[in-house]
């Protein structure tokens, strides 16, 4: 499934990206809000990676380490949203304190 892959190696450079963002940025709350954001990332990677593996290989090995790997990339995804909802007004709050 080539789409998968693409979709693979996009969240992965996400999940990069936001932790290379996460590491310069000096605001406590956006670190917070780039975690979140980096654990979505990385969540998605791994889903997609367990969703890939069901196409790849027909054991039943396979089946079972595929779906552990989309329970815990949709796990890290929700949380991982969750954690970025709650941090966004902060963020926003923070920013607007510091323009001041």
């Amino acid at each position: 499934m080539p789409f998968l892959v693409f979709f693979i190696i996009l969240s992965f450079s996400f999940y990069i990206f936001y932790k290379i963002k996460y590491v310069r940025s000096r605001r406590p709350m956006e670190k917070k809000m780039l975690n979140g954001k980096s654990s979505v990332a990385l969540g998605l990677f791994v889903l997609l990676f367990g969703v890939n593996q069901l196409f790849l290989y027909d054991t039943t090995l396979t089946y079972i380490i595929a779906v552990v790997f989309i329970l815990m990339g949709g796990f890290s995804t929700w949380v991982g949203f969750r954690a970025y909802r709650h941090h966004v007004p902060y963020v926003i709050r923070e920013a607007e304190e510091m323009s001041k």
